[in-house]
């Protein structure tokens, strides 16, 4: 007997006369899961982060805040019933006579500072990019001013500033030049700070700027060294236009820094002598906690003036990088 196979039965379809095999029909497919919005784990990932600001940056600048707006004594600053003052605070700092001293030393020491700071971190980024031997042997010495411990670095240029055993004056005596009083002349104090500030801050200009130096094509010196351009117009229309992003960086850095500098200032010096060196920085600590009667509003008050000059200085820094990008 022949053994029969029995095909499937096929029965036409509505698209163009193909045939499919009788059967059941398609089922009803089961409605798809909308996938989970991603908005949750953003949140997740900025909880932490958002409580961090909170606790450590908002908090304290709406208490420096509250601080400068009421009249707090030793007694009202433990039990916190502390009477509103309103703008007095500031109204005291403003007509105090070490205001517009403090104003003038602050500027000028952060002026000076960022100026040679800048010039003398570009000028050796400029120099190490050269890739010579030892060249990472050296910028790692020049590293050692910025890892030492503020404090290490303030005591140590007290020494050699010292007017009876310092260092300083022993070489200015030794080439016939007569000793300075570093530290306790009102006209060399503010001077004394500035060089030991300058001398700790360059090493950061020189990490960050040496960092844009290499992000430069050296196709683009190539080229224009083939255009017969030297090494200063290479510098001038080449290195240093495509370095602009860099230094705003680095410039704005090293102002928010510059302005909040207390350490040095008052290991040195403590803001004298005569207020010769006295800065906003040194004032408010001076005011809040360097008195047997300390004024913690103004002291405050002072402090808040620091926080709006780097806010100020921060929002014309985004202002000028918007236009950038823009243009």
């Amino acid at each position: 007997m022949k053994q029969t196979t029995h095909l499937p039965e096929r029965r036409p379809v509505p698209d163009g006369g193909r045939m499919a095999p009788a059967g059941p029909r398609h089922l009803r497919s089961a409605p798809r899961r909308r996938p989970r919005s991603p908005q949750w784990a953003a949140w997740a990932f900025l909880t932490p982060v958002t409580l961090y600001l909170g606790l450590f940056y908002a908090y304290p600048l709406y208490r420096n805040l509250d601080l400068s707006l009421r009249h707090y004594t030793v007694r009202s600053f433990v039990q916190g019933d502390a009477p509103f003052a309103g703008l007095d605070n500031y109204r005291t700092v403003f007509d105090d006579p070490t205001f517009g001293p403090a104003l003038t030393h602050t500027v000028v020491f952060t002026a000076v500072c960022l100026f040679f700071q800048y010039a003398i971190g570009l000028a050796l980024a400029v120099f190490f990019n050269q890739h010579f031997r030892l060249s990472a042997t050296l910028r790692a010495l020049f590293l050692v001013p910025w890892l030492l411990p503020l404090i290490v670095s303030a005591s140590t240029w007290s020494w050699m500033l010292n007017s009876d055993s310092g260092v300083v004056n022993a070489v200015l005596h030794a080439v016939g030049i007569a000793p300075v009083n570093w530290l306790t002349s009102p006209s060399w104090s503010l001077a004394s700070v500035i060089i030991a500030n300058v001398w700790i801050g360059i090493p950061f200009n020189l990490v960050v700027l040496y960092s844009g130096l290499q992000s430069i094509p050296a196709s683009l010196h190539e080229a224009a060294a083939l255009d017969g351009a030297g090494a200063w117009r290479r510098f001038w229309h080449v290195t240093f236009p495509l370095l602009r992003p860099v230094s705003a960086v680095t410039l704005l850095l090293g102002l928010v820094y510059t302005l909040k500098v207390f350490d040095i200032i008052w290991i040195m010096t403590k803001g004298g002598p005569a207020d010769s060196s006295t800065t906003f920085a040194t004032w408010s600590y001076r005011l809040g906690f360097g008195n047997l009667l300390p004024a913690f509003g103004p002291g405050a008050a002072v402090g808040n003036l620091l926080v709006a000059a780097a806010v100020v200085f921060g929002l014309v820094y985004l202002r000028v990088q918007r236009k950038q990008a823009l243009s």
